[in-house]
């Protein structure tokens, strides 16, 4: 895998952030009055996922901190997510599979039908998580019948979470972090081709192995893959380190017309992109989604804590943030914003 030298404007906009003097307007960085959100948007609700894939409507869905349900809110607004009512849509099981740890659902619309990705594992054994699938094919995901269509099997029974699509160039994508047998790390990041939306069609590729020392703090980790197309790259933000204030995000991009499932299309910025700010209050910032404004802006979507703390502590608030793009067509995220 190859890698970049990152064109950063980190130091200048983290102060121009902390004093509001930084706008993001469209796809670029200017000066001028901050675009800002009513932060934290959701109290508890980590691993934040937002999409807007049918009729306008901004749907969210998150972690909640019992780990026992999937929920989902739907609001004409995006900040309206905030206060929109919650709905849970499955629970867990009572014993064994899918039984506790229920984490980080996705929901997604593909051909038509309504699909969660999610990690969970058995009451009994952590190291049983791995990742699930719900359907429904009724036009709106907060009706209809949610079906368990079962686990997404990969060639090694291990640890395995954090799934996401995407579809490129004709081609579905699942992309998801899994720990590999002989591989030294607590999670690794992965790509295949979807047969169906649950079922991978090809041998997956390994993107990324926590190397670098902002991915190996506590843990040895990448997890929480998002996509982004933009500017004829594919952009792929994941998270590293342990979920603590070590818990940042970096960034892996292929060219948009490379071959994604070639390891060597894609290169891994050396340098986290986002990141702790005790200037902002915001600690650990991490497993993020993408969507957009009512009038296009790209938005960072995240969880952080408003405070320093250990792994385990269930006050990560899900969060928004505009972000800009630099001259190189690579996105420029600044720091966390201060609620």
């Amino acid at each position: 895998m190859r890698h970049r030298s990152a064109l950063s404007r980190r130091a200048l906009l983290s102060g121009a952030l902390a004093t509001g003097a930084l706008a993001m307007t469209g796809n670029t960085a200017a000066w001028g009055s901050p675009v800002r959100f009513d932060n934290p948007l959701a109290l508890r609700r980590a691993d934040p996922h937002i999409s807007r894939p049918t009729d306008g409507s901004y749907f969210f869905t998150a972690t909640v901190p019992t780990y026992d349900s999937v929920v989902l809110r739907r609001s004409a607004t995006l900040q309206g997510l905030g206060t929109a009512e919650e709905h849970v849509v499955w629970r867990r099981h009572d014993s064994g599979e899918m039984s506790k740890h229920v984490w980080a659902p996705e929901l997604h619309h593909v051909d038509g039908r309504w699909y969660v990705y999610f990690a969970a594992g058995s009451a009994e054994d952590i190291q049983t998580i791995r990742m699930y699938v719900l359907e429904n094919s009724d036009p709106d995901p907060l009706a209809g019948t949610w079906v368990e269509r079962g686990r997404v099997h990969t060639p090694w029974d291990t640890f395995a979470l954090d799934a996401t699509t995407f579809a490129h160039r004709g081609v579905r994508y699942l992309a998801w972090a899994q720990r590999e047998p002989g591989v030294e790390t607590n999670s690794n990041l992965y790509l295949a081709p979807m047969a169906d939306p649950w079922t991978l069609g090809g041998a997956p590729v390994r993107l990324s192995v926590p190397t670098h020392d902002w991915e190996t703090r506590g843990f040895r980790v990448n997890e929480g893959p998002a996509v982004l197309v933009r500017h004829d790259k594919v952009f792929v933000a994941f998270s590293a380190s342990a979920t603590d204030s070590n818990y940042c995000l970096g960034l892996l991009s292929a060219p948009a017309d490379a071959d994604l499932l070639d390891r060597g299309s894609w290169e891994k910025n050396p340098d986290p992109v986002f990141t702790t700010s005790v200037a902002t209050g915001q600690y650990g910032p991490g497993h993020n989604s993408f969507t957009v404004t009512e009038d296009g802006t790209d938005v960072l979507v995240y969880h952080a804590r408003p405070y320093d703390a250990e792994v385990g502590d269930v006050n990560r608030h899900a969060r928004l943030q505009t972000f800009g793009w630099n001259h190189d067509g690579t996105p420029e995220f600044g720091v966390p914003l201060p609620d």
